[in-house]
């Protein structure tokens, strides 16, 4: 697939994701209609589920960059310069060179550069198209990879700026928060046992099916923060696959990436900064789990980047390396 066809793609997923999406937020509102309130001709609960599915999806679209970057912490870079140390100003400023260069190589504007206050090495690039993204880093990423290993960092996240990756999961993460809002909103009705009557009426009208229908909606209520998760992972994963090869591409020095991941992935600490709702925006999981470094169907699930191993691997093979023995320590 070229990069083109992986533009177009990607723009189509947005299209699909946001779909998926809403329908959910429907089904989720539908269900008080049906089973709170008793079947209205006019699904009240079913449209207001609608309508913040779609506020939803046009706020992530437009404005999801600037609440991730807040949610952050994130500082723009030209306000750190302005008050860095000599030490800290090389680093910026190494920082904004290799951002240039990459852009340069890409054939993008450089887009606006952020630092998160956290020890912890990571990285996340988002915003809406290449004339609004963002890229920000950690203080630890600044402090810990070398500037090969930097640049690779960069290239990759300006692969996600190129491959419009950005776009997707700016909006899948806003998509998330409002389907586990909703979510939590229902779980409380139920909690309280809102609208006893309204389900007893539509229990005694609907049969089996209404039986079923409700079966399905409180798995759907109780699961959604999951179900939600685990499509904006599935989602993730591939996309990572695609940027590290892209990030490769851009800096012809696919080792320099290779082991900059190691050093991401075996940092001591979590990403305290980046919450759990945009995790899935970095270039390793941030949270400190160790779904990253297995494999199989479960790994596959929950975890929301591939194994780190097989990134590695792959990167040192398009090097012509042999694939690590220990990837913490090699």
């Amino acid at each position: 697939m070229n990069l083109l066809e992986q533009q177009a793609s990607n723009r189509r997923r947005t299209v699909l994701v946001m779909g998926v999406f809403v329908a959910f937020l429907f089904f989720l509102g539908y269900g008080v209609d049906a089973f709170y309130l008793g079947v209205a001709p006019i699904p009240v609960a079913g449209l207001v589920a609608l309508v913040v599915g779609i506020a939803s999806a046009a706020s992530g679209f437009y404005h999801g960059d600037k609440a991730v970057l807040g949610s952050s912490s994130a500082v723009p870079l030209e306000d750190l310069l302005a008050k860095a140390s000599p030490e800290q100003q090389f680093r910026l400023e190494q920082f904004a060179n290799v951002a240039d260069e990459m852009a340069i190589a890409a054939g993008l504007p450089r887009p606006r550069l952020f630092v998160i206050p956290d020890a912890d090495p990571n990285a996340f690039a988002t915003g809406r198209d290449p004339e609004h993204a963002s890229i920000a880093v950690t203080q630890g990423l600044l402090d810990t990879l070398s500037r090969d290993e930097l640049q690779g960092v960069v290239a990759h996240e300006m692969s996600h700026v190129r491959n419009y990756d950005i776009r997707l999961m700016t909006v899948v993460a806003a998509m998330v928060g409002a389907i586990v809002l909703l979510s939590d909103w229902a779980t409380r009705g139920m909690r309280w046992g809102a609208g006893s009557r309204g389900r007893s009426r539509d229990g005694k009208g609907g049969g089996g099916a209404g039986i079923v229908l409700l079966v399905l909606w409180v798995v759907a209520i109780l699961l959604a923060p999951l179900i939600a998760q685990v499509l904006a992972m599935m989602v993730s994963r591939r996309r990572e696959y695609l940027a590290d090869a892209s990030g490769a591409e851009l800096t012809r020095n696919p080792q320099a990436l290779a082991e900059a991941l190691r050093k991401v992935e075996f940092a001591a600490e979590p990403t305290r900064s980046i919450k759990r709702g945009t995790a899935n925006l970095c270039i390793a999981d941030p949270l400190g789990r160790k779904a990253g470094l297995r494999e199989g169907f479960w790994a596959d699930l929950f975890a929301s980047h591939p194994p780190m191993v097989k990134r590695i691997t792959a990167l040192r093979e398009m090097a012509f390396l042999p694939a690590p023995a220990n990837p913490a320590t090699s």
